[in-house]
């Protein structure tokens, strides 16, 4: 399991073929980041970078030149350094990265300022991510102002400049059949670390007592991090969207909202259940849940070629419309509440959203102002959600306090979708007997 030199070596080619002639793309990768003083945080490719080049490693620089003679693909990267191995682990080095990359060429990263200006200049025009890291937009900035100061001598600088993202982002879009692998690996683990942090629940635990199960399930399957940072919110805390304090005492009556997936070799996942610290749902709490559920089971069936991206989340918004309008939450008719988007009040944000390398991964979601229209490859989480806030007076007291969300991540296949997110608990009735079943 896992991308293969020779998928990296498609993906650099059919970023090149959509680059204009006479044309340079530069990458840089991920910066450093100091968590406090002298420590750090772990370290995380760019995931820009690495989709192009398998290339785990800080301080390199990537060149691609489409149909420069002496090779396209050229990478600067830090030098051997046994005495330097001994204290922060081994580095590949520009003259094995040639073999163990499959590139064109390596070189040493402090050569960079002196080589790079022979691969820019007389190119017309640079692809490159402007505006998302300072150093390296000064970087680029003082390549050009030295070529640009030596043109009466030499070869023109660059005249236009093109944002990278679009192209490589359009790519990276379509997942191939080894990154669907991948994510569904990335999938099973965070299944198994929901299953046990349900297992572990019961009233009077602490929040972060259930993230440590969750952590624990990631890391001993092979995940090395949280794909984002994981939410575990019980009662009130279910109502708070982004909520990841994970410090508060789970209570009788609560219901505990998981929002946790791991990353398995680069490729994130995404999951929220939601479930009774004691086991049984109360009648509110269970006929929302019922709303939410049958939200995502008929938003899920809308994931399909052809459907635009937005058709799931009208799906979601309807049935999630006329449930709390039978509920009496909502009030008037459905067509108006539609209209005026006063489900909002309960419901505030849409379905899903793609997911990848990155958890909130890349690609547009409209073309030309209309909604994209879905194709095999994407893969999209379907997450509708009803969160009642407890300070909402005006509804009834019982239904305060209730946040559900129900999550799974789905691929857009030939002929329909495929939920890559399966085995964990979702119903009612699983739910129950599920956690019935630990306490016996």
């Amino acid at each position: 399991m896992g991308i293969t030199n020779r998928e990296f070596k498609k993906r650099r080619k059919e970023l090149m073929a959509r680059m204009e002639p006479n044309s340079i793309g530069l990458l840089s990768s991920a910066p450093e980041c100091l968590r406090n003083n002298d420590a750090e945080y772990q370290y995380r490719q760019s995931s820009d970078f690495y989709y192009l080049t398998g290339f785990s490693e800080p301080q390199a620089i990537l060149a691609l030149v489409p149909g420069r003679q002496q090779g396209e693909v050229i990478l600067f990267c830090r030098e051997k350094d046994i005495e330097k191995e001994l204290w922060t682990g081994y580095i590949l080095g520009p003259d094995a990265a040639i073999n163990t990359l499959e590139i064109d060429d390596a070189y040493p990263i402090v050569d960079v300022d002196d080589i790079i200006l022979g691969l820019i200049e007389g190119r017309d025009r640079i692809y490159y991510s402007m505006g998302k890291d300072d150093n390296f937009d000064g970087k680029v900035m003082a390549w050009v102002k030295n070529i640009r100061n030596n043109a009466k001598v030499g070869p023109p600088p660059p005249s236009e400049f093109q944002v990278l993202d679009h192209l490589l982002h359009e790519l990276r879009l379509i997942k191939s059949p080894a990154e669907i692998k991948l994510m569904e690996k990335a999938a099973k683990i965070s299944a198994e670390g929901h299953k046990a942090a349900m297992r572990r629940c019961n009233p009077g635990i602490k929040e972060y007592e259930l993230e440590a199960e969750l952590q624990y399930a990631f890391f001993r399957n092979g995940s090395r991090s949280p794909a984002y940072q994981s939410i575990v919110g019980a009662g009130d805390n279910a109502c708070v969207l982004h909520y990841n304090s994970n410090s508060e005492e789970i209570k009788k009556g609560d219901l505990v909202l998981i929002d946790a997936g791991c990353e398995y070799d680069y490729y994130a996942s995404d999951i929220t259940r939601t479930f009774p610290a004691s086991g049984k749902f109360t009648k509110e709490q269970r006929l929302i849940y019922e709303i939410v559920l049958h939200a995502q089971e008929e938003s899920i069936k809308a994931v399909r070629p052809g459907n635009t991206w937005n058709a799931p989340h009208d799906v979601s918004v309807a049935i999630i419309a006329e449930g709390l309008l039978e509920l009496g939450l909502l009030t008037g008719s459905l067509s108006q509440l539609l209209k005026s988007e006063e489900y909002k009040q309960f419901y505030m944000h849409r379905v899903g959203h793609w997911i990848g390398m990155d958890v909130h991964d890349v690609g547009d979601y409209k073309i030309d102002g209309h909604w994209r229209l879905l194709e095999p490859g994407m893969v999209t989480t379907i997450e509708p959600g009803i969160y009642i806030s407890p300070s909402d007076t005006s509804v009834p007291k019982k239904w305060r306090g209730i946040g559900i969300r129900i999550e799974d991540d789905v691929l857009v296949t030939k002929t329909g979708y495929k939920v890559l997110s399966n085995g964990i608990p979702k119903t009612i009735d699983e739910i129950e007997s599920f956690m019935s079943d630990q306490v016996g």
